[in-house]
């Protein structure tokens, strides 16, 4: 996964955890604004999402806060 994508979804988690607390659920399109301006980004984050570590659609932030972080 590339660094700028990391980066924003580690924001995102942050933010969702923040507004909604440590229990909150997400999946990977909260990453992106409903269009789809950049294919290959969301590509990318589905395969990283769904291929390589078979994620279900919603899970923890926390949970992905710390892959994420485990990256750098």
């Amino acid at each position: 996964m590339r660094a700028s994508l990391r980066q924003k979804a580690m924001a995102v988690c942050d933010a969702k955890i923040a507004q909604k607390g440590q229990g909150v659920g997400l999946s990977f399109y909260a990453f992106f604004a409903n269009k789809n301006d950049d294919p290959d980004l969301l590509m990318e984050a589905a395969t990283w999402w769904i291929e390589t570590h078979r994620l279900d659609h919603f899970e923890k932030a926390t949970k992905i806060r710390a892959m994420l972080e485990a990256l750098a």
